[in-house]
């Protein structure tokens, strides 16, 4: 792993580009410290001395939520937002039209969601602040101090956004996961610390964290496996002989993987099952905060919710993502077959097949590797409620990454990451 780590610092383009994405993480933290003026601190911190809707926000802001930072809303409005455009796409044929048209008519549809991101940005900054006024954690709430903290939530999140692509476009790795990922990240040397607290007072003993250490590392090397696990479906390519020369004739695979989604489904499922919940908690009325207590995660709606929610939308982003009837007539176009199956129509039912099933197991095992901190809290008696989450995009996020460095560093007949 160093000698490979050290060898990316050989390359100069690979190490430009590592460089850059640190800097780009450093400007985050530091934004991520600079507090939104007007706010009562102490007052937060009474806010969201509690766990629930606010503290799961709070670990997709990396604490910049609870601080009230100018990154308070963190890149959750993009996420949305995304997830919006992404459902029309698949409803609006002019949408689906652009999504077609390559590059061009993904700009189109990338600026459409800056749009979206910039109008979700204000909703949520405009609710986020009326909560903070309603108790009391605004010292002067009148409407130009009101309008200037919503102002800089909503210029936070486009500036998030904006460094996100950036890192995506002149870095390594997908830049929104990536600052998602430090997020998280930023807030395991509290959770550490409040676990030895614990431990000292006597709240947990040193039999519950010798077993919540034992499942955490199964509960890791199961995301690893099967994030890597893939299904070969064998191809082979007929010859074909022009003039002299003969092409085809060659054996191969296509690797379908059992988790063709990777993480998205778990950011996904988050963001839409926190939107209703947040803005629940904003509405002074009883029957709202029935509903934010029913949409608190570990309460039993929540649960199963968000678990049916992964599943969706691992299906869904599987869909887009890999395209049965595509695969089987590029390969049709270039001689190519599965030994068994005849070409074009029964080929991509058979790929559809396999991948439904397959996607089933993966969609399941995330499901399951989301919601199994409520079960570890039972067993162990420590606060784990988001470290399924949590492990689930930070694993997923640090592999992708590792492998696009891979992939620059074998380019280069430099040995990588994974032997």
């Amino acid at each position: 792993m160093l000698s490979a780590l050290g060898s990316a610092f050989q390359v100069k383009e690979l190490r430009g580009k590592i460089l850059f994405m640190l800097a780009m993480v450093a400007v985050y933290r530091i934004g991520a410290q600079i507090p939104v003026p007007g706010i009562d601190p102490q007052v937060l911190q009474e806010l969201f001395r509690g766990e629930g809707v606010l503290g799961f926000l709070d670990m997709f802001a990396g604490g910049a939520l609870s601080n009230f930072t100018i990154f308070a809303l963190s890149i959750s409005p993009y996420i949305t937002a995304s997830i919006i455009m992404q459902l029309l796409t698949v409803v609006i044929p002019k949408l689906e039209e652009l999504s077609k048209q390559g590059q061009e008519g993904q700009k189109v549809i990338t600026q459409y969601t800056r749009y979206a991101t910039v109008l979700l940005g204000i909703i949520q900054g405009v609710g986020i602040t009326l909560m903070i006024r309603n108790h009391g954690a605004i010292a002067n709430p009148n409407f130009f101090n009101l309008f200037t903290i919503v102002i800089t939530l909503t210029a936070g999140t486009v500036f998030l956004m904006w460094l996100g692509e950036q890192i995506t476009e002149y870095g390594i790795g997908n830049g929104i996961s990536i600052l998602i990922t430090v997020s998280i990240l930023s807030r395991f040397p509290t959770g550490v610390a409040t676990t030895f607290r614990e431990l000292r007072a006597g709240a947990i003993n040193i039999f519950n964290l010798a077993l919540f250490l034992v499942i955490a590392v199964i509960v890791i090397g199961a995301i690893v496996y099967i994030h890597e696990g893939q299904r070969k479906i064998p191809v082979q390519y007929s010859k074909r002989v022009v003039g002299r020369k003969v092409y085809g004739g060659q054996s191969t695979h296509i690797p379908m993987k059992i988790n063709q989604a990777g993480v998205m489904p778990v950011i996904f499922a988050s963001s839409v099952l926190l939107f209703p919940a947040t803005i629940a908690q904003f509405i002074q009325q009883d029957w709202a905060a029935a509903i934010a207590r029913l949409l608190t995660p570990g309460s039993w709606l929540y649960t199963i919710i968000y678990a049916v929610l992964i599943i969706f939308f691992t299906y869904f982003y599987t869909a887009i993502s890999f395209n049965p009837i595509e695969v089987a007539d590029n390969m049709k176009k270039r001689g190519g077959f599965i030994p068994g199956r005849r070409p074009g129509r029964p080929t991509a039912q058979y790929l559809d097949k396999v991948l439904t099933r397959i996607t089933l197991f993966g969609a399941i095992f995330l499901a399951i590797i989301a919601v199994i901190p409520d079960f570890i809290i039972v067993l162990t008696g420590i606060e784990a409620r988001f470290g399924g989450t949590a492990l689930l995009i930070v694993i997923g996020v640090t592999l992708q990454t590792m492998k696009q460095v891979e992939t620059q560093l074998l380019a280069r007949h430099y040995e990588g990451f994974m032997k």
